[in-house]
Protein backbone atom coordinates (compact mmCIF):
# COMPACT_ATOMS: atom_id res chain seq x y z
CA UNK A 1 0.00 0.00 0.00
CA UNK A 2 -0.35 2.41 -1.72
CA UNK A 3 -0.32 1.53 -5.41
CA UNK A 4 -0.36 4.21 -8.12
CA UNK A 5 -1.21 3.52 -11.76
CA UNK A 6 -0.28 6.06 -14.42
CA UNK A 7 -1.73 5.83 -17.91
CA UNK A 8 -0.25 7.87 -20.72
CA UNK A 9 0.32 7.87 -24.45
CA UNK A 10 3.30 5.81 -25.65
CA UNK A 11 6.59 7.40 -26.53
CA UNK A 12 8.49 8.00 -23.32
CA UNK A 13 11.78 6.24 -22.70
CA UNK A 14 12.25 3.65 -19.97
CA UNK A 15 14.54 6.16 -18.25
CA UNK A 16 11.82 8.83 -18.20
CA UNK A 17 9.19 6.37 -16.94
CA UNK A 18 11.54 5.13 -14.20
CA UNK A 19 12.28 8.69 -13.10
CA UNK A 20 8.57 9.51 -13.04
CA UNK A 21 7.79 6.42 -10.95
CA UNK A 22 10.56 7.26 -8.49
CA UNK A 23 9.41 10.87 -8.08
CA UNK A 24 5.76 9.85 -7.71
CA UNK A 25 6.68 7.26 -5.09
CA UNK A 26 8.61 9.90 -3.10
CA UNK A 27 5.69 12.34 -3.11
CA UNK A 28 3.13 9.66 -2.27
CA UNK A 29 5.19 8.35 0.64
CA UNK A 30 5.80 11.82 2.03
CA UNK A 31 2.21 12.97 1.59
CA UNK A 32 0.51 9.83 2.90
CA UNK A 33 3.02 9.27 5.67
CA UNK A 34 4.34 5.86 4.72
CA UNK A 35 7.68 4.36 3.79
CA UNK A 36 8.68 4.79 0.18
CA UNK A 37 9.35 1.04 0.08
CA UNK A 38 5.59 0.51 0.57
CA UNK A 39 4.70 2.41 -2.61
CA UNK A 40 4.36 0.72 -6.00
CA UNK A 41 3.95 2.57 -9.29
CA UNK A 42 2.80 1.14 -12.62
CA UNK A 43 2.92 2.99 -15.93
CA UNK A 44 0.69 1.70 -18.71
CA UNK A 45 0.91 3.12 -22.20
CA UNK A 46 -2.41 3.58 -24.00
CA UNK A 47 -2.59 4.51 -27.66
CA UNK A 48 -4.22 7.89 -28.32
CA UNK A 49 -6.88 6.25 -30.51
CA UNK A 50 -7.88 4.02 -27.56
CA UNK A 51 -7.79 6.69 -24.84
CA UNK A 52 -11.51 7.52 -24.79
CA UNK A 53 -12.59 3.88 -24.69
CA UNK A 54 -9.95 2.53 -22.30
CA UNK A 55 -9.33 5.48 -19.99
CA UNK A 56 -11.65 8.47 -20.38
CA UNK A 57 -15.02 6.72 -20.23
CA UNK A 58 -14.35 3.93 -17.71
CA UNK A 59 -11.89 5.65 -15.38
CA UNK A 60 -12.52 9.37 -15.61
CA UNK A 61 -16.22 9.75 -16.47
CA UNK A 62 -17.58 6.69 -14.66
CA UNK A 63 -15.30 7.05 -11.61
CA UNK A 64 -15.37 10.84 -11.31
CA UNK A 65 -16.34 10.62 -7.63
CA UNK A 66 -12.88 9.20 -6.87
CA UNK A 67 -10.93 11.91 -8.72
CA UNK A 68 -9.18 14.44 -6.51
CA UNK A 69 -7.66 16.11 -9.56
CA UNK A 70 -9.76 16.33 -12.71
CA UNK A 71 -8.26 16.77 -16.17
CA UNK A 72 -8.41 20.12 -17.92
CA UNK A 73 -9.53 18.62 -21.22
CA UNK A 74 -12.49 16.71 -22.64
CA UNK A 75 -12.82 13.78 -25.02
CA UNK A 76 -15.86 15.01 -26.93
Amino acid sequence: MPHVEIKCYPGRTEEVKSKCALEVSKVVAETLGCNESAVSVAIKEIEQADWKEKVWNPQIVEEEKYLYKTPGYTCD
